[in-house]
């Protein structure tokens, strides 16, 4: 359901083509398992729809429909670009969009089993993506902040997860995240909700990015957890040698970001049994592992 209690079914979204975009109606329809604050369908071989579900306002998708299409062409790795928009009406008074469709099963779902190739990957593509934003450029209001801003949140994760016996290991990575020097440079682009959803593997690697409502201008920080978040052990070494742009300030709060991030997916595997939309229980094991990696360090 939405907020409005408006169930969101494959016949609500062929409707919704039909009055809106109607030479993409006749396209076959299903829905993408997962989604949070959006609901994901299939629109033929080539295209998604992405429909408002939980978010309260429209911010996101319309963000994503300014900032996408100017970011796409210079990143090495496919993302959904929006293509048509659908505007808010008495059957579905929220926003939705029809993207491009990037192929490949979230890694969520996957694995990685080419560890060097996708940390030459992650890093080719966040080179490409963290470049000095505009000055319209939108900023976040919940993410981006320097991790001693993020304490509190971090306090949460850390006792409602309750990681018994390397809690204070997690603790000290948070505190020397926190001591770090803040971000220096201009605002760069940063995708900011880099986690096992929201990536697509294929052929064993990283092979696209998806579900950018977060991006913001800011500290490339809040991606850089990636290393840990997303990639095998003993990856993160190579990514930053890839990546070639971050000192030693940067990796210390990226690394503390990543130490919240895997707290995060851990509780979200937790609630993965309550109804909550994108929660699931394979985001706990997931979050585990990042964090057995995080404790390792580079």
């Amino acid at each position: 359901m939405t907020g409005t209690e408006i169930e969101i079914t494959a016949d609500l979204v062929r409707d919704l083509l039909q009055e809106q975009h109607p030479d993409l109606a006749g396209l076959t329809i299903h829905e993408v398992e997962g989604g949070w604050g959006n609901q994901m369908w299939r629109l033929g071989d080539e295209l998604a729809v992405r429909m408002q579900r939980m978010d309260l306002t429209p911010e996101i998708q319309l963000k994503e429909r300014r900032w996408l299409p100017v970011l796409a062409p210079r990143l090495p790795l496919p993302v959904p670009v929006p293509v048509r928009f659908g505007e808010p009406c008495e059957r579905f008074p929220k926003h939705w969009t029809v993207v491009t469709w990037v192929p490949g099963e979230p890694l969520d779902h996957g694995s990685i089993s080419r560890g060097a190739h996708a940390a030459d990957t992650l890093a080719g593509f966040l080179r490409a993506l963290h470049v000095e934003a505009p000055a319209e450029a939108p900023i976040a209001t919940d993410r981006g902040a320097h991790p001693r801003n993020c304490t509190d949140g971090f306090e949460h994760f850390l006792q409602a997860v309750d990681p018994g016996d390397i809690a204070a290991d997690v603790r000290a990575v948070w505190d020397d995240a926190v001591a770090a020097h803040a971000w220096e440079g201009p605002p760069v682009w940063v995708h900011g909700d880099l986690h096992p959803a929201n990536v697509v593997v294929s052929d064993g690697t990283l092979s696209g990015i998806i579900d950018f409502g977060d991006m913001f201008a800011g500290d490339p920080a809040w991606d850089l957890a990636a290393a840990w978040v997303l990639l095998p052990a003993d990856a993160a070494s190579r990514f930053f040698d890839m990546y070639a742009q971050a000192d030693e300030a940067a990796i210390r709060r990226a690394r503390g970001l990543a130490a919240l991030k895997s707290l995060f997916l851990m509780l979200m595997g937790q609630n993965g049994d309550r109804g909550l939309p994108g929660g699931k229980p394979n985001w706990g094991p997931a979050g585990q592992a990042a964090l057995d990696r995080v404790l390792k360090g580079v």
